[in-house]
């Protein structure tokens, strides 16, 4: 079926079609993939002492993740576009989903460190399997609101982690094992379980899709191959030959100035508040530090809708991250715990913002073959910042006995976030439209 044929009104049931078939459970898997990732933020309350960690030693626990993360994950990209989803998404949640358990075991320090950078290991590739994996499925268009959606899994899992993983602690000491430990068996097990159902759930492409009507399927086939041979034309080079392209590495900058602040400050939210009110519970904590992502999550789906509808993708980027660069440095600036909790908001808000549009951009002139690697190495090298991030704010918590200068920093970065997008030519990020024309990112 043609363009022609296939209105703009069939168009958008069809995403809202696809939206409610994949986006749901694929956000599941992001919200226990960052409860994995994160609940060590609120571990720390009790791990910490127990374990005799220091500040800077917890930084580069929290980060070391990313830096076995970094090595293992362009090849982990590459394998599941080789083998499909299905299969490498199943054994990237029940490895990482055992390694969590295995966390729990930890005896000393270097024991930590060991699980935690295995943790890296096992779940390098998800994330942009998954922003590969909705490449697949959504034409350009629609991405921008598509991901934003899949995005709010990491929101959700910031409102549940906090309360969730706290409560564990105050409450659960079976076996004469502290509340930390059972936290990460607890959080590790619906890993291994997701793992498994996610074969039988999971489809790998439209071709395949059962669900699909044959007039939904020709169309969207057909549009999603006309925005590959345009994307060819863009960057006409073979998969391997991606790591030789300028545009591709630049795209890693404003993603590892996001991804600094992003774990920078959400490592370190529960020590900030527990140093802001020390009759605050463990629990308190958790529900207190939800706020944050309950503001991020509304920020970011209202920003990607706008974006989406105007086209415009840089400022819608780049601007709101801005925000966070104010607010960050008013956090160092009061020891009031509901003003401090307001700056966090904003933020979060807009580090939220800025990622739930950002991989419009390298989607805007990746085609299917060269994303698998181009969003592997954005990823990837960004991800950096989830180890540089943390561990600047605890080295410095160390030399000066506070976080503030470690909120200068990020503040610093969140500026050259906003600096690195806004410099991009408007040309580099055309979108097509649905007549075949391209237009222009103002």
């Amino acid at each position: 079926m043609t363009n022609t044929v296939f209105t703009e009104e069939m168009q958008n049931k069809l995403m809202t079609k696809l939206r409610w078939r994949i986006v749901p459970y694929i956000m599941l898997l992001y919200v226990v993939s960052m409860m994995d990732r994160l609940c060590i933020s609120f571990g720390a309350l009790q791990m910490n002492k127990e374990l005799g960690i220091s500040a800077s030693a917890f930084g580069i626990i929290a980060g070391i993740f990313f830096i076995s993360y970094f090595f293992f994950e362009v090849p982990s990209n590459v394998i599941m576009h080789k083998v499909g989803a299905r299969v490498w998404i199943t054994r990237i949640l029940v490895t990482w989903g055992i390694v969590t358990i295995g966390t729990g075991f930890s005896e000393t320090v270097t024991h930590l460190a060991i699980w935690r950078f295995l943790l890296g290991v096992a779940e390098a590739g998800f994330y942009p399997c998954m922003i590969l994996y909705l490449t697949l499925w959504f034409p350009a268009k629609h991405l921008g609101r598509t991901i934003s959606l899949f995005m709010c899994g990491m929101a959700i899992s910031n409102i549940l982690t906090g309360p969730l993983s706290t409560w564990i602690m105050d409450n659960v000491t079976w076996f004469g094992m502290s509340g930390w430990r059972w936290m990460f068996i607890i959080e590790g097990i619906p890993a291994v379980i997701l793992g498994i159902t996610t074969f039988f759930v999971l489809t790998d492409r439209p071709e395949q899709a059962k669900f699909l009507t044959p007039e939904e399927k020709a169309w969207l086939i057909a549009e999603l191959h006309q925005e590959h041979e345009a994307k060819n034309k863009k960057l006409q080079v073979s998969k391997w030959a991606v790591f030789s392209q300028p545009r591709v590495w630049y795209m890693c900058i404003p993603y590892l100035c996001y991804i600094m602040a992003l774990y920078g400050l959400g490592m370190w939210v529960p020590q900030i508040l527990r140093a802001l009110s020390q009759t605050l519970t463990n629990f308190q904590i958790g529900l207190i530090s939800t706020l944050p992502y309950i503001v991020g999550v509304i920020a970011m789906i209202l920003v990607a809708r706008h974006s989406d509808k105007t086209l415009e993708r840089r400022y819608h980027i780049g601007i709101p991250i801005l925000f966070s660069f104010f607010s960050l440095i008013a956090l160092t600036m009061t020891k009031d715990l509901w003003l401090s909790m307001l700056f966090i908001c904003i933020s979060t808000a807009g580090i939220y913002s800025f990622v739930g549009t950002y991989w419009t951009l390298p989607s805007s002139f990746l085609s299917e073959g060269t994303a698998a690697v181009g969003i592997g190495i954005i990823n990837s090298v960004g991800n950096l910042g989830g180890f540089f991030g943390p561990y600047a704010v605890g080295y410095l918590k160390d030399m000066t006995g506070s976080t503030s200068a470690g909120m200068y920093v990020l503040a610093a970065f969140a500026l050259f976030a906003t600096i690195s997008v806004l410099a991009i030519p408007a040309k580099e990020v055309a979108l097509r439209t649905q007549t075949g024309n391209i237009k222009a990112d103002s």
